[in-house]
């Protein structure tokens, strides 16, 4: 049996391995955390950051050597094409793609970025801040202007990546009722149709 098949069942197929499943999901927990604990929970929203970090940096790793669909080489295509996908999408003839459709490719690296500057942002804060961290050196006698600009830029960060959790979920809505399969199962499971 061909290691793409999943569940004895010819018509589907295995895209999502257990990395990206995980690294997904645990994504989605730990945003919503670290973006809900900001003010009042301080320990619970850096520890959020962290893991969150954690994540983005085995995600960056995997997509260079991990499974076909997951890495990046799989998906990642120029603005154009990105946008000629959804073009066609809006018109209901935009081809299916097992992995991720050129539109997705393009929200990754957007998301991915934009995580990685807010952790960044975060961490810097939190060393300018509160004398913490990995950074915490880096901004002894430091002004409160520094501190005012990294707190601006990570929260600016926090709510562009929101927005791009709004824009995906509404993708993936209109990804699942075009083509007519249940994306977000398929990020549980691994498995999607085939053909």
């Amino acid at each position: 049996m061909p290691s793409d098949i999943a569940n004895d069942k010819p018509d589907t197929t295995k895209v999502w391995d257990l990395v990206i499943r995980l690294f997904h999901w645990v994504l989605v927990t730990t945003f919503i955390v670290a973006y809900l604990t900001e003010d009042d929970f301080l320990d619970l929203h850096v520890l959020a950051g962290y893991i969150l970090g954690a994540a983005i940096m085995v995600r960056l790793l995997w997509g260079f050597v991990g499974t076909k669909h997951a890495r990046f080489s799989d998906f990642v295509t120029s603005p154009g094409v990105a946008f000629t996908y959804l073009k066609e999408t809006l018109s209901f003839k935009a081809n299916r793609y097992v992995g991720h459709n050129p539109a997705g490719g393009l929200m990754i690296v957007l998301m991915l970025s934009s995580l990685t500057f807010t952790a960044i942002t975060g961490v810097a804060l939190y060393g300018a801040e509160e004398h913490a961290g990995p950074m915490a050196s880096w901004f002894l006698g430091s002004s409160a202007d520094w501190e005012g600009a990294l707190e601006e830029a990570h929260e600016f960060l926090a709510n562009f990546t929101l927005l791009l959790v709004a824009i995906h979920l509404i993708g993936v809505i209109t990804e699942s009722l075009v083509h007519k399969e249940n994306l977000i199962r398929a990020m549980i499971s691994g498995v999607k149709r085939s053909t």
